[in-house]
């Protein structure tokens, strides 16, 4: 019987490579350097594009209820950015808007406050709340866009 010895593994995976003896893994010949291949950065990176914006009602109920529980928190402007959120998948979302208006004025910000007030009653004037709502709109300064 015949003993052969194995081959090192460094000379079984070169005899298995298609490569000509003389040639690196990159494709080089000994002694020279790989050749430098220049990319171009993409034109905009995906994290800073704009978000678009469909109507999806499932999604604007769940940025809805985040809201809500960082409104429990006390976090309110964790709370106005989901609301804000929940406001863009879905424009005709009432109670979003409220709830936005409610963040704003927790902020002491007026503007926006106003701002979300007005759009509230515009989508639910006749919402048991609008008689409320429209004191708050009189008592809070006019939006920038106004003045």
């Amino acid at each position: 019987m015949m003993f052969v010895a194995p081959l090192p593994r460094a000379a079984a995976q070169e005899r298995l490579s298609a490569r000509p003896a003389g040639e690196s893994k990159d494709g080089a010949a000994k002694g020279q350097q790989p050749p430098v291949i220049e990319v171009e950065p993409p034109e905009e990176d995906e994290a800073s594009k704009p978000r678009e914006y469909a109507f999806n009602p499932l999604q604007a109920e769940k940025e809805f209820r985040i809201g809500n529980f960082y409104w429990k928190k006390k976090s309110y402007r964790a709370a106005a950015m989901r609301y804000e959120e929940a406001t863009k998948w879905n424009p005709g979302y009432a109670e979003a808007w409220f709830r936005l208006g409610e963040a704003h004025e927790r902020m002491k910000q007026p503007g926006e406050a106003r701002a979300a007030y007005e759009e509230f009653l515009s989508l639910a004037s006749d919402d048991k709340r609008a008689g409320e709502v429209k004191k708050r709109v009189a008592r809070l300064a006019p939006s920038k866009k106004e003045s």
